[in-house]
């Protein structure tokens, strides 16, 4: 379209609305000119005037960059500089504020020695200290400034030294015109003679001449104080008091406290009685020591103190609570050891009359605390007093054990006769609890038709359970009392003593389990008597213990009552150390006989004399041997153990013939009949070892019970048949193997016999023939 009005309009032909928008847009140049009007008559103006400022303040902003280079390079030199000299004044102020804190602890320190110096003088002690502490605190003071060390403070610690031992002399001097002792040689001064001359004199000054006679008491103690010298001081005191004084009263029964009091002194010295006991009982000794702080508490202790110590709240203490602790344990310990160990009782009747040793105690630690010597708390001495149940059960639990040890390492061979009659000189002891008596009632009633009926004709013996006469070493007898004797003791004790004692008792049987064979180890092997002794008493002992604690079951504490009361346990170990013993010393003999046999020359050859005399030596070596053994074995071992040990022995020799004999080849006639004559010895002299007790007479009746007790007593016998009998007797007592040869010998020992014994003939193996 306006392809086609851009032609028309060059070509001229541009219809009425062109021309009529064309107009309208040019009468608008009236707004265009007031556009430009408003730009350059209003608009430059304002520009201007901005330019103008600007200009203005860049020539400002230089202005102040210049005045501020200038501050910087002239202000801040000037600041660096006050800066750097306030700094040195300040390190110059410090220096002198130090200089003059020396300075004035310097005049501190000599201010304080000149004071000291004039109290010393005046002997104003307390105050002299004061002034050395005040000095000996500059100097502290002084030497710990760091960095700041003067060549002075040498020099002024010596002189703070030299002047500190200087007042420590002067008081040394005081105190010793206080308090003198005079004292045995050193040598000496162990002995009863040598503490009779240890004396004490305390000054005594009356108050109106105190200030003429010298410093009180009070000051030359507090001086000490103040220089802490004091516990040091009185812990020599203290020992020279318990060494020389305390402990001595203590220890010896027969001193006495002396004292005398002349016009300026009092003296405590010692006297002698005789005593009246080994031991002071507590209430001597304690009346001894009370007097003598007594004495001191007057005349020394007495004092208040200003004690210089931070557990202290007021700071106060008294003389006497200073040395109480200083000596008080290890007086407490010498009191309990040297004075209430002995008076504990050693039986249990004694015990209540040790409530006055009790009350004692308290009386006297109730004069200490009020003498300011000890302190509130319960100490150990009473409460050890207060415990005398537990002391009296571990006393007597300790003598028992000594008294028991001492009987089992004296002489095993003191003997005395046990019989089925004898027994220990028991104490009488009540029947069981009633509750035990009542249901022995209800049973007896219950089964009292049963028991009639029931009844046997045949009774036992009253000395079914006894133990068989025999001999027990005397200690042991004494042993078994002291048991019961304890147990005794223990039914009558309060119940932790009870158990204690009781285990005592239990104790005593298990030394003797550990102790004897140890001890007598030697004489139990080499002497058979001894081995028999304890075999005795091993076996007495078990007898015992099997009802040991039945007997005083009912009459122990209730702990005990409920089946721990028991010795049972410990039977079987003394049977067997009793048996084991025996055993040994009987394979000892067996051995020696077996030895004596082996010189024998096995018995061949005995038409040779030389062999038969060795064999006849051998044969009366070993008679001899078990004739010695029944002697030392008499009435010593209960009969039927004297019999079976004497049997097994006698066996031996027999049984060990019989197999030489029988092992022979070749026995001639002469042989035969040599060996029938040993045998016969034999025979005739074994039964006489048997002699278990010392009347003869008695002793016929074991002798020809032999048998009973040599297990080869009829083999022997039959040997001996042999060797003097023919062919057709030694068959006839074949009999088949049913004759009594039968019982004793086998086939094949009869056929090497009769081979060794008889040539071979017809008439032999014919014989032989018969004997299977």
């Amino acid at each position: 379209g306006s392809l086609v009005a851009a032609v028309l309009a060059h070509s001229g032909r541009l219809d009425k609305e062109d021309l009529g928008t064309r107009i309208g847009r040019l009468s608008r140049r009236g707004e265009v000119c007031n556009m430009i009007n408003k730009k350059y008559n209003e608009f430059l103006p304002s520009v201007q005037n901005a330019e103008e400022l600007v200009s203005q303040l860049e020539g400002l902003s230089s202005n102040i960059d210049l005045l501020k280079a200038g501050i910087e390079n002239e202000v801040q030199q000037d600041l660096n500089v006050a800066v750097a000299e306030f700094t040195e004044l300040k390190q110059q102020l410090e220096q002198d504020t130090l200089v003059l804190s020396v300075l004035k602890k310097l005049q501190e320190f000599d201010a304080a020695i000149k004071e000291y110096n004039t109290a010393l003088l005046e002997k104003k002690y307390v105050a002299a200290a004061q002034q050395l502490e005040k000095a000996r605190s500059s100097l502290k003071m002084l030497e710990s400034r760091k960095g700041f060390e003067l060549k002075i403070l040498k020099a002024l610690g010596t002189e703070l030294t030299v002047q500190t031992q200087n007042m420590l002399y002067h008081l040394g001097e005081e105190w010793q015109k206080l308090a003198v002792w005079k004292l045995p040689p050193l040598k000496e001064s162990s002995s009863l003679e040598s503490v009779m001359h240890s004396e004490l004199h305390l000054r005594t000054v009356p108050s109106e001449e105190e200030e003429i006679a010298g410093p009180p008491v009070a000051s030359v103690l507090q001086a000490f104080a103040v220089l802490g010298e004091l516990h040091a001081k009185l812990k020599i005191f203290g020992q020279l008091l318990l060494k020389y004084i305390l402990k001595p009263l203590i220890s010896y029964p027969s001193l006495q406290p002396f004292t005398e009091e002349q016009s300026d002194v009092f003296i405590l010295r010692f006297k002698s009685e005789e005593p009246n006991l080994d031991y002071s009982s507590p209430m001597e000794v304690f009346d001894k020591i009370k007097l003598i702080f007594e004495v001191l508490h007057k005349y020394l202790l007495n004092v208040p103190l200003e004690q210089p110590a931070e557990d202290k709240k007021d700071g106060r203490v008294t003389l006497a609570e200073l040395l109480g602790d200083a000596i008080w344990e290890e007086l407490s310990d010498c009191l309990i050891q040297n004075c209430l160990v002995n008076s504990i009782p050693t039986n249990s009747s004694k015990l209540e009359q040790y409530v006055e040793v009790i009350k004692s105690t308290e009386e006297f630690e109730k004069a200490l605390k009020d003498m300011q010597f000890l302190k509130g708390d319960t100490t150990d001495l009473l409460k050890y007093a207060r415990n005398v149940n537990s002391h009296f059960a571990n006393k007597k639990c300790q003598d028992v054990i000594v008294a028991a040890r001492n009987l089992m390492t004296s002489e095993i061979h003191n003997t005395v006769k046990i019989t089925p009659d004898s027994s220990v000189v028991l104490p009488r002891l009540p029947d069981p609890g009633a509750g035990d008596h009542l249901k022995m009632q209800k049973t007896s009633k219950l089964l009292h038709n049963d028991m009639m009926n029931l009844e046997n004709e045949t009774k036992l013996s009253q000395y079914t359970f006894s133990l068989p006469a025999c001999r027990i070493s005397s200690s042991v007898e004494k042993l078994m009392e002291l048991a019961y004797q304890t147990l005794l003791e223990a039914t009558a004790s309060t119940d932790q003593c009870c158990i204690q004692l009781f285990y005592s008792v239990r104790n005593i049987f298990q030394l003797f389990y550990d102790v004897v064979p140890t001890y007598h180890k030697e004489n139990l092997q080499k002497l058979p008597q001894l081995a028999a002794i304890h075999h005795n008493n091993c076996m007495y002992i078990a007898h015992h213990l099997l009802t040991l604690g039945h007997q005083f079951r009912y009459r122990l504490t209730n702990i005990l009552c409920d089946g721990a009361a028991t010795f049972v346990d410990l039977v079987p170990g003394f049977r067997r150390l009793g048996m084991e013993c025996f055993l040994a010393q009987m394979r000892v003999q067996k051995g020696e006989i077996l030895e004596r046999l082996s010189s024998a020359r096995n018995f061949s050859n005995m038409d040779d004399e030389e062999n038969y005399c060795a064999a006849n030596k051998a044969i009366r070596q070993v008679l001899h041997q078990l004739k010695r053994l029944g002697k030392v074995w008499q009435d010593v071992l209960p009969v039927n153990v004297y019999c079976k040990a004497m049997g097994t022995l006698l066996n031996t020799a027999l049984a060990e013939i019989v197999t030489r004999i029988a092992a022979l080849e070749d026995v001639s006639a002469e042989d035969a009949d040599r060996l029938y004559s040993l045998c016969r010895t034999m025979v005739e002299e074994g039964p006489q070892v048997f002699t278990p007790l010392p009347e003869d007479d008695k002793n016929k009746k074991y002798q020809e019970e032999v048998p009973v007790y040599v297990q080869k007593w009829m083999t022997f016998k039959e040997l001996m048949i042999i060797l003097q009998a023919n062919l057709q007797e030694i068959v006839d007592q074949w009999a088949d193997g049913k004759g009594p040869l039968a019982a004793e010998f086998s086939a094949a020992e009869v056929k090497s016999l009769i081979r060794a014994l008889f040539q071979n003939t017809e008439r032999r193996a014919a014989a032989l023939a018969k004997i299977k």
